[in-house]
């Protein structure tokens, strides 16, 4: 059986963070109608995935914590019921620290969850009033450590860097903090204006500047210079582990171009060639599932040009990189010869480097990951 990922969107909030593009409502109300509408999901999803066997699964939203321990354990036996489910795989869940305790952090432990998602954010009051997040700094101290006593010894802490506003100093006093909890995984975004949200909105109007170039790749710099100082390795563009063992081997689905299937609105799924997605909205998503379908609203059989591109893109953006011979495999082409101009020009600009049979960005190209893959598309579109 093939191995794949499983991810489950919860699409609830107890307040929506002003940057925040994914899809959540907080209308808690509809908690109930959604857990059923997503036992059911689960029950149809299955009959057409019986071919895979999944090793990871990921509980993400919204805030999955705002469900009730009864709610949660309910999805999980449902999955374990339908699906083939490795046990001793990778099983993850996003909490919000405003959200949990340690009587809801054993519980978690409890149903099997084995690796737990810290949305921190920032370790100063001033930068989480900012960022509109609904815990404080203590919120994030005593569910850490809650989190260790019930047993979590596989703990993310999420991060998020380069926002308006946003001073050295106080970033560096986060940073200061997130390792003095000793996580085995760190991640950190940089803040991306999205269309749509709210911070956009503030944007158009002149109310939020947004950092120059400079001033992101400074913080990224920042982040790489002093996580690995201190025992973090960078095994993704944004994320961090003390050791390869506790590399996120959901996310890594994604980056590795693997299958996975999204259950919830919004959720996205991909098995080679095809992806498609849910619809972003529980009103519609609920219409569908009491019509016994499924709740899919866009569907697409990737070309080999495309799927091309995504690989190269995804891969990239890891600390390995490309592998020469994996690419020969899937697509039938020396990666060298086909990009063997761009592949100079980016080697002469110390953008890339091969190492051990793999092509991958050198530091200095990881402040340039998009604009180095668009160099290899613009290849591919004049095949």
């Amino acid at each position: 059986m093939e191995k794949a990922g499983l991810y489950i969107h919860i699409p609830f909030c107890q307040k929506k963070c002003g940057y925040c593009d994914f899809y959540s409502i907080t209308r808690l109300k509809y908690t109930d109608d959604f857990v059923t509408a997503l036992l059911k999901e689960i029950e149809i999803t299955a009959q057409h995935y019986s071919n895979l066997h999944f090793d990871t699964i990921y509980m993400g939203g919204g805030t999955p914590t705002l469900l009730s321990s009864f709610q949660l354990e309910n999805i999980l036996k449902k999955i374990q019921q339908k699906f083939s489910i490795d046990t001793k795989g990778e099983f993850s869940i996003e909490a919000n620290p405003g959200t949990i305790g340690k009587e809801k952090l054993y519980e978690l432990k409890k149903m099997g969850f084995n690796r737990l998602s810290l949305g921190a954010q920032a370790f100063h009051e001033e930068d989480l009033r900012f960022l509109g997040r609904i815990h404080s700094v203590k919120d994030i101290i005593t569910n850490y450590e809650s989190a260790r006593k019930v047993g979590f010894n596989n703990i993310n802490i999420d991060l998020m860097t380069a926002f308006p506003g946003l001073t050295h100093q106080r970033f560096l006093y986060t940073l200061k903090h997130t390792i003095a909890l000793k996580p085995e995984h760190i991640s950190c975004y940089t803040l991306i204006l999205e269309q749509g949200t709210p911070f956009y909105r503030s944007m158009k109007k002149g109310e939020l500047i947004p950092l120059k170039n400079d001033e992101e790749a400074f913080f990224f710099e920042m982040t790489y210079d002093f996580l690995s100082q201190n025992g973090y390795i960078a095994y993704e563009i944004s994320n961090f582990t003390i050791h390869q063992k506790f590399q996120c081997q959901h996310n890594l689905k994604y980056w590795n171009h693997l299958s996975y299937v999204g259950l919830g609105p919004f959720a996205h799924s991909f098995i080679s060639p095809y992806r498609w997605r849910n619809y972003t909205s529980l009103k519609s998503y609920l219409n569908k599932l009491s019509q016994n379908m499924l709740p899919v609203c866009y569907k697409e059989e990737l070309t080999k040009n495309k799927l091309e591109f995504e690989y190269i893109f995804l891969h990239l953006r890891m600390k390995d990189g490309l592998n020469l011979k994996d690419y020969q495999n899937r697509f039938q082409n020396k990666f060298d010869i086909k990009y063997i101009e761009t592949l100079r020009k980016l080697l002469d600009s110390q953008l890339v480097e091969k190492f051990n049979g793999n092509i991958r960005l050198t530091p200095k190209g990881w402040l340039l990951a998009d604009e180095i893959a668009c160099e290899f598309l613009k290849v591919i579109a004049y095949e």
